[in-house]
């Protein structure tokens, strides 16, 4: 299954939860604290703080702008 680092009050992120939903997909969201010192696991993961992080299997993509179109190249081009 996605994983999602996501925060609630980023534009971002909700653009990738949407095209996510739009496809149908099941994923994970993980909340990541506001402070960035302590955003261990995405750091952990990706190698930054910032959000939005998709984890697909062994695949960690970083920013809408790549995340986005990586979902509609592997699983689709829904609105």
């Amino acid at each position: 299954m996605m994983k999602l680092y996501n925060a609630d009050w980023c534009w971002y992120c909700r653009r990738v939860r949407e095209k996510l939903d739009a496809l149908g997909l099941d994923y994970e969201v993980v909340e990541v604290p506001i402070p960035h010192s302590k955003r261990r696991e995405v750091l952990r993961v990706s190698g930054q703080t910032s959000v939005p992080v998709l984890v697909d299997g062994e695949t960690v993509i970083d920013d809408d702008d790549r995340i986005i179109p990586y979902l509609e190249e592997r699983y689709g081009l829904a609105s």
